[in-house]
């Protein structure tokens, strides 16, 4: 409480403590005393009693002080309690003992908004139409409120003071005796477009960002498996059966050159077919059989030129690679098709990484890639997606992407683990937008464009790829327009309830209200 309020209220209680006394001692002169407070004393003691405190004093205490208040003035927003209880009513009623409530109108009610606010009607007068004495105030014009250069504002309509979708071209109350809002040419402008006080525009925290062209790509980011390249992989092994007689000194993840050297066999089905070609030269039949049966060009080109055959035949490598598989064992028997060895080129390696159904649809095939191993944290090797598997996993839900990755130092190795990164978007620049400024309901997306000076106007777009904290807009905003990035949901709301407003009830023709009114229908 101010200084001065506390000064009126310890002044009105000695005023009062001297009534009393007076009275109390038999002093013949009261009703003189009292008649002299209340045309002197009670005027200089309200004068210095902040408004707002006003209707804390008793009725007839404000009826005598009225020179000195401010004229209470408006409609009556509601009656309450003449003792100053919160006990509050729409419409005039009597406390138990037979006293009437008090009338508030709308001058005496609480103020919410800044009076500074751009000169705007204080929030207690919000909603209630001027009376008719009210209209002719100085600065007033009939037919609407004037602006501080002395021009009317034009009323364009009035809306139900409960927000309900009925309108009326003339000032009317509703069933609980309110009066109807006045709705003010430039608060009211064609579409959704809302308008808001720069006040509460502050208040609400509401921000803007312009719409710019910008990059849109949201990477999709999966586990892998670094595998080997099916098409890299060789097995050595013979056609017929045979005995092993000798491995050379090569083992399981030795590095191995194409030609050289890994296994000697003896088969007598080979050594058979060695003879028929030494007994009858130039015969091809025998030089197809050897052919036929896996024996290298090399070795029927030596048999050919020595006119012998060996007991044993050399078996190589037919590319350079690692030894991924050893079996050859010295003095075993090995039947045909039997694995003798298995040669792996690791020169280019494949990363398999499951990508999830839900992103499958930004994925496509020459996209970059990066992954990093886990194995060499910090280094990164980039490729390309080259094929999507065309199936989906049923229990995971996921399809299978490879990837080619160049492995010159042999740092990939097979079953190791990957972080894979699949860079989704295209690299073009794009209208994009903050992805808080996107409203989406589940049926459309929605953006609150800025008009300036507090006009708002929601407007529909279609969105694209999401990325980066960023949404592609493919329609309805252009490069340079501002959005709203914050508060969007209420102005979205305020806007939603304009818009229900005007397609449930239009405003009714003044012809038509007119002719309800003298046909007995309720103003």
């Amino acid at each position: 409480m101010s200084r001065s309020a506390w000064l009126a209220g310890t002044l009105a209680a000695f005023a009062a403590g001297g009534v009393g006394y007076v009275a109390g001692h038999g002093v013949p002169a009261v009703p003189a005393f009292v008649e002299r407070a209340r045309s002197e004393f009670v005027p200089a003691l309200v004068e210095r009693v902040p408004v707002r405190f006003a209707g804390w004093l008793p009725a007839d205490m404000g009826r005598a002080a009225a020179p000195a208040l401010a004229k209470a003035s408006g409609p009556v927003v509601y009656y309450q309690d003449p003792d100053g209880k919160p006990v509050y009513s729409a419409s005039m009623m009597a406390t138990e003992d037979g006293r009437e409530f008090r009338a508030v109108r709308a001058s005496e009610d609480v103020r919410f908004d800044d009076p500074e606010e751009g000169g705007a009607m204080p929030a207690n007068m919000a909603g209630h139409d001027m009376s008719k004495h009210d209209m002719a105030a100085p600065g007033m014009a009939q037919g609407g409120m004037a602006k501080p250069g002395g021009e009317a504002r034009k009323v364009l309509y009035y809306r139900n003071p409960m927000g309900l979708p009925d309108t009326s071209p003339v000032p009317k109350k509703d069933s609980m005796g309110m009066d109807y809002i006045p709705v003010y040419a430039g608060e009211d402008e064609g579409g959704n477009v809302v308008t808001v006080s720069p006040g509460k525009v502050q208040r609400t925290g509401v921000r803007t960002e312009t719409v710019d062209r910008r990059a849109v790509a949201q990477p999709v980011r999966v586990p892998g498996t670094v595998t080997l390249d099916e098409r890299r992989v060789t097995v050595i092994a013979t056609r017929s059966d045979a005995y092993v007689d000798h491995v050379e000194n090569v083992t399981t993840g030795d590095r191995v050159r194409k030609g050289q050297a890994l296994v000697h066999v003896y088969s007598p089905e080979i050594n058979a077919a060695a003879a028929q070609l030494i007994a009858n030269p130039g015969f091809d039949g025998a030089r197809r059989r050897l052919q036929n049966l896996n024996v290298s060009e090399a070795v029927i080109d030596e048999m050919e030129r020595t006119r012998k055959v060996p007991m044993a035949i050399t078996w190589s490598s037919a590319r350079d690679g690692i030894v991924l598989q050893r079996t050859a064992v010295e003095g075993m028997k090995a039947a045909a098709g039997d694995t003798l060895f298995r040669i792996g080129d690791i020169s280019t390696m494949w990363v398999l990484a499951d990508v999830p159904e839900r992103d499958l649809a930004t994925v496509r095939v020459g996209q970059s890639v990066t992954v990093r191993l886990r194995s060499a944290p910090g280094r990164t090797f980039a490729g390309k997606v080259s094929v999507i598997y065309p199936q989906v996993n049923p229990d995971t839900r996921a399809t299978r992407v490879r990837i080619e990755l160049p492995n010159p130092d042999g740092t990939l190795l097979p079953d190791m683990y990957a972080d894979v990164e699949i860079g989704t978007g295209d690299a073009k620049p794009v209208v994009a937008v903050p992805d808080d400024a996107v409203i989406d309901t589940g049926e459309r997306q929605v953006v609150l464009l800025d008009r300036g000076e507090g006009r708002f106007e929601p407007k529909e777009v279609k969105v694209g790829v999401r990325g980066e904290g960023y949404t592609e807009i493919r329609d309805g905003v252009s490069a340079g327009d501002r959005v709203v990035t914050a508060a969007n949901f209420l102005i979205d709301a305020e806007s939603n309830l304009k818009a229900a407003l005007q397609s449930l009830a239009a405003p009714k023709d003044a012809k038509d209200d007119r002719q309800a009114s003298n046909a007995g229908g309720k103003p």
